[in-house]
């Protein structure tokens, strides 16, 4: 048995021990190509699934480990396959629930990378390929984290355990909020640790503290009922590409900021960020400016922003000299903490009908909405994380923002609204998720797995 004051130390060796299986077991859940987004083989993220399971199988701590789907609801669909496992909390210690996604981006254009994007590649003290940051690489920090517990305490630990691996977070989690309904009783905890963030910079940890909403929907804008000769009636006749060029302007003031009305701002100071930090992480190019106004980082992370991320229109290599009769277009928001994605989404719309040039016709499809999320700072968990970052990175934790969203928190807020909810990443600002070249920073893989696994021996010295 491991005395109390060596407990620290034994989890610690653990885990630095382990880092290597670790890093090795990711290697295997990179190569698996577990893309859930429709278009793509099912049964991949099946194939990726099974072989987490089987990971968590063989820890040899679980009663239970499974692979199951829910509903989508209002459909006859089920989700992709996610993993659960759970173990039961002894002797009056905490449950503390460990979420991930097993599920990734598509790659694009295969042309961008460097090396095969599903072939994980060693390179300049960074691991290339897609999932490999994001998150396949939280799954094995959840792992490695609870190997190491295991290593060094035996089964002399009461810490309560589950496991939730989702197969669709990249493609919207669409059967989350029923999964977790179908599975409230299993996944119930004090604390969830969400390992699907990033950190400050390489060598500084971050707990996340606000995460900004998001709304996405489709915008059709229509001016002619067919296409007509742009020679005949060009400069009488508003064709759509047009109208919806100067409709798109609208949302947007002169420095780039938004200009729609009803959209909110949260007033919260920021951390010192400067322009040089913005080019390099952002790779924003010498001579092209930064949008917006106030600090770099509250507009990163307490004002909202809107992108538009696709247009259904004649392509260069397809023109004619057309007047296009109607162009279709996805627009990504972002939403200010404390404010809803409904009520946002609406003063959207209703900025853009009011602003509809020529009389365009407008229709408004595939609307989604995921809400921010603000952390309650002042849990004993917080204080736990902060100092397992500390002892497992050597720098004082950064409390952070995120720019991006994760809209299924306001489900696990929702079904357990008692826990201690942790956002932490295994990410650094150049992993690039998402992009091509997607990669993840060793180092930082072995704090952020460091880190955990003492965050878990403190757990287990606690009473519930």
């Amino acid at each position: 048995m491991t005395s109390e004051n060596s407990r620290p130390q034994a989890v610690r060796e653990a885990a630095e021990t382990g880092i290597p299986s670790a890093l090795a077991d990711l290697g295997t859940l990179v190569r698996i190509p577990s893309i859930a987004f429709p278009g793509f083989d099912p049964a991949e993220v099946r194939r990726s699934a099974e072989t987490v399971a089987g990971l968590a199988r063989d820890l040899g701590i679980f009663e239970t480990v499974d692979v199951r789907q829910a509903a989508i609801p209002g459909t006859d669909e089920l989700g992709m396959p996610a993993v659960i496992a759970t173990r039961a909390a002894r002797n009056g210690r905490p449950t503390i629930l460990l979420y991930a996604h097993h599920d990734v981006q598509p790659v694009g254009d295969e042309a961008l990378w460097d090396s095969p994007p599903f072939e994980p590649t060693l390179r300049d003290g960074r691991l290339y390929g897609r999932g490999a940051a994001d998150d396949k690489a939280g799954i094995m920090v959840h792992l490695g984290a609870l190997r190491a517990l295991k290593e060094a305490l035996g089964d002399d630990f009461d810490l309560g355990v589950a496991l939730f691996f989702e197969g669709e977070e990249e493609a919207g989690s669409r059967s989350f909020a029923q999964f977790l309904s179908d599975n409230a009783d299993a996944l119930k905890a004090d604390v969830i640790v969400v390992a699907d963030s990033s950190n400050w910079d390489a060598k500084t940890p971050a707990l996340t503290v606000s995460l900004r909403g998001n709304t996405r929907f489709t915008m059709r804008v229509r001016t002619l009922e067919h296409a007509s000769h742009s020679g005949m009636f060009g400069g009488a006749v508003p064709d759509a590409m047009m109208a919806t060029v100067k409709l798109l302007a609208t949302l947007w003031d002169e420095d780039g900021a938004v200009a729609v009305e009803g959209l909110t701002e949260r007033d919260a100071p920021t951390p010192e960020y400067g322009e040089d930090k913005l080019r390099d992480e952002a790779g924003l190019p010498d001579g092209v400016s930064p949008i917006g106004r106030g600090t770099i980082l509250s507009r990163l992370w307490n004002k909202p922003s809107i992108t538009v991320t696709g247009i259904d229109a004649p392509s260069v290599a397809n023109a004619s000299n057309t007047l296009s009769p109607e162009i279709s277009v996805v627009i990504s928001a972002r939403i200010a903490p404390g404010q809803r994605a409904a009520d946002a989404y609406a003063a959207i719309e209703a900025h853009l009908r009011a602003h509809a040039p020529f009389g365009a016709q407008l229709e408004f499809t595939d609307q989604d909405y995921g809400d921010p999320f603000l952390v309650d700072t002042s849990g004993w968990a917080v204080s736990d994380v902060r100092d397992a970052f500390r002892d497992a990175y050597g720098a004082d934790p950064v409390d952070m923002g995120v720019g991006g969203s994760i809209p299924f928190i306001a489900d696990l807020v929702r079904e357990f609204p008692g826990a201690q909810i942790l956002v932490t990443g295994v990410e650094d600002p150049h992993g690039k998720a998402h992009s091509p070249n997607e990669s993840l920073h060793l180092d930082t893989f072995r704090n952020a797995l460091v880190a955990e696994a003492l965050l878990l021996e403190k757990l287990d010295a606690r009473t519930r």
